[in-house]
């Protein structure tokens, strides 16, 4: 019989509607039973694509005991953290405050009043390996809960308490902070294989990008040579989907080979920037083309396999296929050499590392960690090899659009536009920001998510930031005004429903929000940039197009507040460091023109982070020359003279992309 869940449209909890287990949504409904029957909460966040949210699943929400336990003794709650951002990131501190780290499941034990008294993250159904099982916890707390109660009650407050504190600003120094950060990546960095720290490995993208932009800005070689090893390594490890394109969420070894298989919306859309920056920057050609061609199928897997029909991108593509891990992505010999025939499919057995004993279970990841990446001999067989996969194993798409996600794809599309030339990606971008606007904006309202042919909650911190970042490259990949205009609005929005007055940034959630156990603020990054970080760029970009004071002092404040932030560990905020670098050096080709000036071929070789204002009238401070069209240049604290000729000002815009 079917639980609370059945009438969700979110993937996850419908995942779970034919549990056993008496699940509610978060609602008050639940809490106001939680009251009436005097229970504690269970509250159990994790996502549709997630390995361990469906191993616990498997083993205990499945299962009748634990279910007769859960619903006999606790209101249980299930939240899927990509709907719910808001409820995922109060709780995940709780998580990180009980045990020191976090990840999904995400399992809460609190009061009916949402105070949290316990928490962990995947339980065993029972205890095994050093680790407590579900059925033994949940016996425990039912007794506490009992005979105890003063003792869970009291943990409650003092947690409360401690992440209030927690959530304090404090004032730090912040001296060269791009610096700082630069020489902390420089002594994780993994010179042999790449990325930075041990396993797991995390593309983080974002913090590819602040590389190749300090190393353009400060003249610094080896930042932009680690960001490109980096994808190097990737690209030919088996975090890169070599049959299929796009990216797996990150890699569980240091050489990138074993990815966690599932694959996010928002890594790919992350990725494809720092491929197309790493690529055009880099002046060794053949490296160049490996990285471009990644970018390329980077995009065209999220139009394969994640665009709905509508234009929106769906958020992931799970680990699991038919109850295996990695099960749709692994191959063994024998079936590739009959289905490429045997002197084929040995060749592409030994260039991908197809071996009988396997790398991963018995059976082979694809990976050119042993072979040279640049033969491209054998990429005609890879689209009947793709085709043989899709037939061969069903894998599971979570059809949830996320706002979000989706701003960062389309800021992607048009990076790949400008890159490629290829229409169709911009086309793409242009498809899916106008589902947006039917879907998911309402006047200047923007909802978080859409499923079922419905929408969620009211937009986040993170919804319009990344639209408005999404309208910014909109604006780059095409000069329409209108885009700037979008972009300002949204980033109005920011400004009076999300700042924080007395301390400085966003919270996570709006003025009129449905009030938690806490007002977060995300201001770190972590495998996406953080709303406030992206806030950052947004301010920062605005200037820079505009010129307008409110947007410099709304980006100067806010990298300011960033800076405190980030003074204790920078390499943490490396979207706000590229934001300082862009708000410190940039880059503006104005153009000043009664009528429509030709701007066809700016967006091909604008360079990365730069910006073109065009200007309909002069002014004193950009005059017309000759009475025509006037180009004006400038970058790193110079300009150059000003012209009316076009083919000048691009050949110098040709010479700072190199």
């Amino acid at each position: 019989m079917p639980n609370h869940l059945s009438h969700e449209t979110s993937p996850y909890l419908l995942q779970h509607a034919n549990n056993p287990v008496d699940w509610y949504p978060w609602s008050e409904e639940a809490f106001t039973l939680a009251r009436e029957q005097d229970k504690p909460v269970f509250l159990s966040i994790g996502y549709s694509t997630c390995h361990w949210c469906h191993v616990m699943a498997r083993e205990s929400f499945e299962d009748t005991e634990i279910a007769a336990l859960l619903n006999r003794h606790f209101i249980s709650v299930k939240v899927d953290k990509e709907e719910r951002p808001d409820i995922d990131s109060v709780y995940m501190r709780v998580c990180l405050a009980f045990t020191g780290s976090g990840g999904w499941p995400t399992s809460i034990f609190m009061t009916a009043d949402q105070k949290p008294f316990f928490a962990g993250t995947y339980f065993p159904k029972v205890s095994r390996g050093g680790m407590y099982g579900l059925r033994e916890l949940l016996t425990v707390i039912a007794e506490q809960w009992k005979t105890n109660r003063s003792a869970l009650l009291d943990q409650a407050e003092r947690l409360l308490r401690a992440l209030q504190d927690a959530g304090r600003p404090e004032n730090a120094k912040a001296d060269d902070l791009p610096e700082k950060a630069f020489q902390a990546f420089a002594r994780d960095y993994d010179s042999v294989y790449g990325g930075f720290g041990g396993a797991p490995k995390f593309p983080a993208a974002h913090n590819l990008l602040f590389l190749l932009a300090y190393g353009r800005e400060r003249r610094q070689g080896y930042a932009a040579e680690m960001a490109e090893q980096t994808l190097l390594h990737m690209v030919r490890g088996g975090l890169f989907d070599h049959v299929g394109g796009g990216f797996c969420r990150y890699a569980t070894d240091r050489k990138f080979l074993t990815p966690h298989f599932e694959k996010m919306l928002y890594d790919n859309a992350l990725l494809i920037p720092a491929l197309c920056a790493a690529g055009q920057g880099t002046t060794d050609e053949k490296l160049k083309r490996l990285l471009l061609s990644a970018a390329r199928k980077t995009g065209d897997y999220a139009l394969r396999e994640l665009a709905s029909s509508e234009g929106g991108f769906y958020s992931a593509q799970d680990a699991d296929s038919e109850g295996e891990e990695g099960k749709y992505y692994l191959f063994t010999p024998q079936e590739l050499t009959a289905l490429l025939g045997a002197e084929a499919g040995q060749a592409f057995c030994r260039h991908y590392d197809i071996t009988p004993d396997g790398n991963f279970a018995g059976k082979s990841i694809p990976n050119e960690i042993r072979s040279d990446p640049y033969d491209r001999s054998l990429a005609p067989y890879l689209p009947k090899v793709l085709a043989y996969r899709q037939n061969r194993t069903v894998l599971n798409t979570d059809h949830k659009i996320l706002t979000a996600w989706n701003g960062l794809m389309i800021a992607a599309l048009c990076v790949l536009y400008r890159t490629t030339r290829e229409e169709g990606y911009l086309l793409a971008a242009k498809k899916a920001d106008a589902f947006l606007k039917r879907a998911l904006r309402e006047g200047g309202t923007v909802y978080a998510s859409f499923a079922g042919g419905r929408r969620g909650s009211k937009g986040f911190l993170d919804d319009y930031a990344a639209l408005a970042s999404a309208q910014l490259e909109l604006y780059g990949a095409t000069l329409e005004e209108s885009r700037v205009t979008d972009a300002e609005a949204l980033c109005h929005t920011v400004l009076q429903r999300f700042s924080d007055a007395e301390n400085g940034g966003f919270f996570l959630t709006a003025a009129d929000a449905e009030r938690l156990l806490l007002r977060a603020k995300e201001l770190s990054d972590g495998a996406m940039p953080s709303g406030n970080s992206l806030m950052a760029w947004n301010l920062t970009r605005l200037y820079q197009i505009t010129q307008k004071d409110e947007w410099r002092i709304a980006a100067e404040q806010q990298l300011s507040f960033l800076a405190s932030a980030a003074a204790a560990y920078p390499a943490g905020f490396a979207m706000t460091m590229l934001a300082q670098l862009v708000h410190d050096s940039p880059t503006t080709l104005t153009v000043v023109s009664p009528q429509d000036p030709e701007l066809r071929s700016l967006p091909f070789v604008m360079p990365p982070e730069s910006a073109v204002r065009v200007l309909r009238q002069p002014t004193a401070e950009y005059p017309l020359r000759n009475g025509s069209t006037t180009w004006y240049l400038c970058s790193d604290h110079r300009c150059m003279p000003p012209t009316n000729q076009l083919a000048e000002i691009i050949a110098n815009l040709n010479h700072l992309n190199t």
